[in-house]
């Protein structure tokens, strides 16, 4: 991630490759993005398309691994900041991060749909559609908002005030912000998709919808941004607090600005085919924008002012949802159609993406493209 001002860089900042920052940043960001969507698209179809796959992996448990597989480097990388990792030199430590990120995702997967669905049935892996791996991986959605928050809005508060280091840090952090996040997910996640629950407080699309749009507020003022408006209150728990509550407000302006978006990008006829399901649309916009903002901050060098950045990002989030639905899903990913027009669900393979760029522009450090940079 870029650095915030005033703050020192994390494991996670500035690294882009040593020609991005003279001058040479837009060929070194299309060489990421083409190694990206490759290393992406060689895994889809390897592990879950529906048509190459030798597995039966697609939409689930395949997306249940992701996630958790995103939040692990959460973990070792925003929260610890790779501590232990970055003791390894390239390209065991990117083999590291990869080994250990694979192995975290399918054990957690398998746990939860095997060990824990055979006692609590909401996360069977037997239930119908893959539903009770989606149970336990809709943890990580609150997950995304809450551990992030605290490197990119708090900026490690308040471990780094008590002058503890890495990797005491992050483990504080993961333990401790493990509390409110276990309490969203019981409150608004789990009753959204339990077999037993007789009410829930919104439906798991709307829970998807308006908590993704809140993992996008953070991203966006944390990363994109440089943490305004939220640094302007003084730093400490006064900015971690104005986060919080400012991200949630800003998160739900977004939720709510991205329904009518939706409902003009996917035609005119979809949302009445899908109902419903509408209210998750904010979170398929919302990873596009996501995923652009991560890869322009890491892979593009975090080029231009925060404005520029913000508009920037968005319009190729726009680009990408379009191209996503409307050809990509279909003709390239061999996806099912959802409605009239478009196929897939942007939060598989749009997360995967997300997923690979951490890997090999962050954990690899780009492995293969620093020989470009100048002698």
């Amino acid at each position: 991630m870029t650095a915030t001002a005033g703050v020192e860089p994390t494991a996670l900042q500035d690294v882009s490759p040593p020609a991005t920052r003279s001058g040479r940043w837009l060929a070194v960001g299309l060489a990421n993005l083409v190694v990206v969507v490759a290393l992406s698209l060689a895994t889809w179809y390897l592990l879950a398309d529906p048509t190459t796959s030798p597995w039966s992996f697609y939409p689930l448990p395949f997306n249940a691994a992701l996630f958790w597989a995103i939040l692990f480097v959460v973990f070792i990388g925003f929260n610890c900041e790779f501590a232990g990792f970055d003791k390894l030199a390239q390209p065991m430590r990117g083999i590291a991060i990869l080994a250990s990120t694979a192995v975290f995702a399918v054990a957690v997967t398998w746990l939860l749909g095997s060990g824990l669905g055979s006692i609590y049935p909401d996360f069977a892996g037997s239930r119908e559609g893959g539903l009770g791996y989606f149970a336990g991986a809709l943890f990580v959605l609150f997950g995304f908002a809450t551990w992030v928050m605290v490197v990119l809005n708090w900026q490690h508060w308040p471990w780094t005030a008590l002058k503890l280091t890495q990797p005491l840090v992050g483990l504080c952090e993961i333990a401790f912000v493990a509390v409110p996040t276990l309490a969203l997910y019981f409150v608004f996640g789990l009753p959204s998709v339990s077999l037993t629950a007789t009410h829930s407080l919104m439906t798991v699309d709307t829970v998807l919808g308006w908590f993704y749009s809140m993992v996008v507020a953070v991203i966006l003022t944390g990363q994109t941004l440089d943490n305004w408006p939220w640094r302007m209150f003084g730093g400490g728990g006064r900015t971690a607090l104005a986060a919080t509550v400012g991200n949630v407000v800003l998160g739900t302006a977004i939720y709510f600005a991205m329904l009518p978006l939706a409902r003009i990008l996917i035609g005119s006829t979809a949302p009445a085919e899908i109902g419903g399901v509408i209210n998750q649309f904010p979170a398929q916009i919302g990873v596009c924008w996501a995923f652009w903002m991560i890869f322009w901050a890491n892979g593009f060098g975090n080029r231009f002012g925060p404005a520029v950045r913000a508009v920037l990002t968005f319009a190729l989030a726009i680009g990408t949802f379009l191209f996503y639905y409307r050809f990509a899903a279909e003709h390239i990913l061999h996806e099912p159609s959802v409605a009239a027009g478009i196929s897939g669900n942007a939060l598989g393979f749009v997360d995967w993406l997300v997923l690979w760029t951490l890997i090999y522009v962050v954990g690899f450090g780009s492995l293969g493209l620093r020989r470009w940079s100048p002698a």
